[in-house]
């Protein structure tokens, strides 16, 4: 039966946030707080959290930083998901990627329908691997935060998960 088995030990890892928004300031950055408080709430590190401007140079110049550093092992931002013209946190991270996770897609958009019906057709939530590193892109409503971190993400990370999980894979990501 897939799921959380109570019987192995717990591995934390570190993750960084980002916010992606031209308006949000960290008194009022719900969306990260939120996903840096659930992040933490799970027992993993909280790497780094920053928030950066709706700009293509400056989400993947801090992405690439932190997938250059080592114990960064998984990167998930909120925020520039959508169909606007300020939103470009997808064209900014896609190009970091090696491979793409499609399923995180698929999955995020399942459970996305469910909480916001076909409004979720407006989202391009990502996710992929770029240098041993996973990143997500999650949508920067609080709602697309609590769906993307409880209903997908955080499964995926916690190394107790079966029949399989992220955090074992860790160890080969980067094999040749």
């Amino acid at each position: 039966m897939p799921g959380i088995d109570e019987s192995l030990t717990f591995t934390p890892i570190n993750i960084a946030v980002l916010t992606v928004s031209d308006t949000r300031t960290e008194e009022t950055d719900a969306s990260g707080h939120l996903l840096a408080d659930r992040v933490q709430s799970a027992g993993h590190t909280l790497g780094d959290k920053v928030i950066v401007a709706d700009d293509v140079t400056a989400i993947r110049s801090r992405v690439r930083q932190w997938i250059d550093t080592p114990d960064i092992d998984a990167v998930i931002s909120t925020g520039g998901t959508g169909l606007t013209g300020r939103d470009v946190t997808p064209e900014a991270v896609m190009p970091l990627f090696e491979k793409t996770i499609d399923g995180f897609s698929i999955l995020f958009h399942q459970v996305s329908y469910r909480s916001v019906g076909l409004s979720t057709l407006q989202s391009r939530a990502v996710a992929g691997l770029a240098k041993g590193t996973f990143v997500f892109c999650l949508p920067g409503s609080s709602g697309a935060v609590k769906d993307g971190w409880d209903k997908v993400i955080r499964d995926q990370l916690d190394s107790r998960h079966r029949p399989c999980n992220m955090v074992e894979l860790i160890p080969r990501l980067m094999e040749q």
